[in-house]
């Protein structure tokens, strides 16, 4: 760590006050953000999507599991993969705890892959999880929603990531979407976020961000490289 100027208390405290203002002028505008978040135009949904879960298979209005409104995180787990992408993992892990919370918020929370089912409840037991986690393969769900890429939408240019062209050949990539359903049985899509995005889901980047080394990542080739599922933290494999 770089050598920091050291001063008087008092001397700190005047610039602590300073970056105070500062901070609150990010609150103010963050709260103005998820006001107009909040009123962005929904769009109805009229596909039907149906998913394979742990009681067999259920469709999207069903994963609400009697809330209205529905946080959707977009795991980036292929068909054909062994493993779980670490870096969702990282995320994944802030989620069960969170749950319960949610859901006094009339807020349902659900993750979903195209891997299949068994492939998903043996990483999940693996790492001790408990949230819902669906197999969206042979479904649209995540082409429809931005996180999955056809090969040749790839070679050719025509895959978009982030309400832009994607910028890596990867066939995966996360993101969050959130739904709302109505009394009527209706379900809307009402947002979509992705790539840093999600750090707002991320309460241990939160916490980093608070030291004096913060996320420490400035040095790395790729900025997550150090983040392990966490059951490899003493080991050198990731």
């Amino acid at each position: 760590m770089d050598a920091h100027k050291v001063v008087a208390r008092e001397e700190w405290t005047t610039a602590r006050k300073a970056l105070l203002e500062r901070e609150k002028a990010l609150t103010r505008l963050r709260d103005e953000l998820s006001e107009a978040r909040r009123n962005l135009p929904w769009v109805k949904i009229d596909k039907v999507y149906s998913f394979d879960g742990p009681e067999g298979a259920v469709r999207l209005a069903e994963v609400f599991d009697g809330c209205s409104q529905l946080i959707v995180y977009h795991f980036m787990f292929g068909p054909d993969w062994e493993s779980g992408c670490k870096s969702c993992a990282f995320w994944s892990d802030h989620f069960d705890a969170a749950i319960p919370h949610l859901k006094a918020r009339d807020t349902a929370l659900a993750v979903i892959s195209r891997a299949p089912l068994a492939k998903l409840s043996a990483f999940a037991q693996r790492l001790e999880w408990r949230f819902l986690w669906l197999s969206s393969l042979g479904s649209d769900f995540n082409t429809d929603y931005g996180v999955s890429f056809d090969v040749d939408d790839i070679k050719a240019g025509r895959a978009t990531y982030n309400y832009g062209p994607l910028s890596a050949e990867f066939e995966e990539r996360g993101g969050v979407s959130v739904f709302s359903r109505t009394a009527t049985g209706d379900v809307y899509h009402t947002y979509s976020s992705y790539a840093r995005g999600l750090e707002a889901f991320n309460s241990t980047y939160q916490l980093l961000d608070l030291t004096p080394k913060g996320r420490d990542e400035d040095a790395l080739n790729n900025t997550m490289e150090w983040a392990r599922l966490h059951d490899k933290y003493d080991q050198r494999a990731p």
